[in-house]
């Protein structure tokens, strides 16, 4: 063996440069599709350029970072990487809106032991959907390959976003009252949390493939477990300039009683009614088959209300109104006096 034979290089210690170099060029024609006339500069370079848009007086930057948790190692197991980044997408700027800021853009991060550039595509062209049913620009990101710290064809999303609001209409909760309604938008599904209970539940208790049609799911097991996460964006700020939207949560991991707590101020409670809205199939299915708790369902689960929103009871009608065609609206409760507390009632 020659000399030049024996020269150890990045690639063959796992790192392929110019495959990263082709994936930026696949992509960059995606992202573009994104782009609005406040975006200076995008994919490729070293930083990402965005103009604040004109108009804002006091303009108040938000931002959110988040990733989809084990919802990827179902995505992975299924051969189906095309819905995650909505996911991705939905889980940062579902975040933002809930200050009634608009998104205006996302940076991605994926990484992987290997890239797989047809892969890796997929999950961008679910980036990109997610960015234009929310809005925003996909206007960078990082593509990182780690031999050894990820194994076969295993992969790793992380997303970021920035916002941006009127300070004057910065949307804390803290205007919240006694009487105030609580208004639920309905779920996709599962959205992304919970997915290490579930996959514990389909996969080792019931021994459930992905390709296995249930009856109570209405259809295969990877369709439901991948049904991507609801993007309220749109919806939510439709409201701001015809309704007084007080509060809004977004119901991730913790369920209605972890987020709806976290933007209600002293000295009140949200008492949800659980009936008032048909919780999905899919959720008593887990319950039932799996063996849990009510209790445990809503503080893991959405259990079917992806969002949450705090008006006065005369903006009730008008939100419903606002909303009617785009999503599916319930009254879950009302405020009254407490200590910051979400007290579900009708959970045995």
């Amino acid at each position: 063996m020659s000399e030049k034979d024996q020269r150890l290089t990045y690639r063959a210690a796992g790192v392929d440069i110019e495959a990263g170099e082709s994936f930026v060029e696949l992509i960059k024609p995606l992202a573009a599709e994104t782009f609005d006339s406040h975006v200076l500069s995008g994919i490729g370079g070293f930083g990402a350029g965005y103009l604040l848009p004109a108009g804002y007086r006091e303009p108040v930057l938000v931002s959110a970072t988040d990733g989809v948790g084990t919802k990827l190692m179902v995505a992975q197991m299924a051969g189906i990487h095309h819905t995650v980044g909505i996911d991705l997408v939905a889980m940062c700027v579902n975040d933002i809106v809930t200050t009634g800021a608009k998104p205006l853009f996302f940076l991605d991060y994926f990484a992987s032991g290997k890239l797989s550039g047809e892969v890796a595509v997929e999950v961008v062209k679910g980036i990109v959907k997610g960015c234009k049913l929310a809005g925003c620009c996909l206007i960078g990101g990082e593509t990182a390959e780690m031999p050894g710290f990820y194994t076969g064809n295993a992969y790793e999303l992380a997303g970021f976003a920035v916002g941006v609001v009127e300070k004057s209409r910065f949307i804390t909760g803290r205007s919240i009252r006694e009487g105030d309604v609580v208004v639920g938008l309905a779920s996709s599904g599962f959205h992304s949390n919970g997915f290490s209970l579930l996959r514990k539940l389909f996969f080792e208790v019931l021994k459930l493939n992905l390709s296995d049609e249930v009856e109570e799911l209405n259809g295969r097991v990877c369709d439901v477990l991948l049904e991507p996460t609801r993007i309220y964006v749109s919806s939510v700020l439709s409201l701001l300039d015809r309704v007084d939207v007080k509060g809004v949560a977004h119901i991730t991991g913790g369920g209605i009683p972890g987020n709806l707590a976290r933007i209600l101020p002293e000295g009140v409670d949200a008492v949800v009614e659980t009936g008032s809205w048909e919780v999905p199939s899919i959720f008593r299915f887990v319950m039932e088959r799996g063996k849990v708790a009510r209790e445990e369902m809503f503080r893991t689960f959405n259990m079917g209300i992806g969002m949450c929103l705090v008006v006065s009871p005369e903006d009730v009608e008008k939100v419903q109104e606002l909303l009617s065609g785009r999503e599916k609206v319930y009254v879950i409760g009302k405020v009254v006096k407490g200590s910051g507390k979400v007290i579900l009632r009708g959970v045995s």
